[in-house]
């Protein structure tokens, strides 16, 4: 079942999504779903309701609240062309930093716990393209909070930038699922080794790759590059981490 929903943040309010099981009445593990780069759509919904089947109660913000309502985007007007994606970067990247999702979280989290029918004392985390640095940097911003912590074809996880994610290695305690894919200009095979290393050196219970055939993208349903096999591995791997991390006794 969707719910939409308003999220007081420190600059303002946030349109988000709440998905729930539809038996039971809870309270259900929550989920922070970070979405991708093309931004809240109907895609996103229909993979927040399936992990919402799965026994969660799912939190899908939409991380470009402040560059105000928008409906859902069409990939080949937003992409097609370079000014296209100048244009739609210019006013929706733009809109949020690694400092204003990180403030924005913590709103999230602190409505989180305001909600029955949410089991908040731990939550996992999981996010797509740009969502993936988003929930990696969750892990490392609120430890005390973050339990698992899932990237899919994430961009820009260990690079030289002082907000990397990597470099909040240290703090994080949450297990860590990260998958790359090998057609990925974003996330290549020396961001996945610094960012495994930094894992391991952290002593971070992490699972982190590349994996192999897929392009970046391939998990939702309505990119170009969606390939359902792929995303089928994707599903197994995140719910067996967070029913492990969320659900003790249930994970694989």
């Amino acid at each position: 079942m969707k719910t939409d929903v308003t999220i007081s943040t420190p600059e303002g309010d946030a349109r988000a999504y709440v998905f729930t099981p539809d038996s039971g009445e809870g309270p259900w593990p929550a989920v922070l779903f970070y979405m991708d780069g093309p931004a809240i759509r109907p895609a996103l919904f229909e993979m927040a309701e399936r992990m919402a089947q799965a026994g969660y109660y799912v939190l899908l913000p939409d991380m470009f609240w402040r560059a105000g309502p928008y409906e859902p985007f069409k990939l080949a007007e937003i992409f097609g062309t370079p000014e296209a994606r100048k244009a739609f970067r210019d006013r929706y990247f733009s809109s949020t930093s690694p400092e204003r999702s990180m403030a924005d979280t913590c709103a999230f989290l602190d409505w989180l716990d305001s909600q029955p029918q949410a089991d908040a004392r731990k939550v996992g985390t999981t996010g797509y393209c740009m969502g993936g640095a988003i929930s990696l940097r969750a892990a490392g911003t609120f430890p005390d909070r973050i339990a698992a912590a899932a990237s899919f074809h994430g961009g820009n996880l260990a690079t030289e930038d002082p907000s990397s994610p990597h470099r909040l290695a240290p703090a994080i305690r949450a297990k860590v699922l990260v998958a790359g894919a090998d057609e990925d200009a974003g996330y290549d095979e020396a961001q996945n080794a610094r960012l495994e290393a930094a894992l391991s050196d952290a002593g971070v219970d992490a699972d982190v790759s590349i994996w192999r055939g897929l392009k970046h993208g391939w998990v939702p349903r309505d990119m170009p590059v969606y390939d359902p096999e792929g995303a089928e591995r994707h599903w197994r791997a995140l719910i067996a981490l967070f029913d492990g991390a969320l659900r003790p006794g249930r994970g694989a």
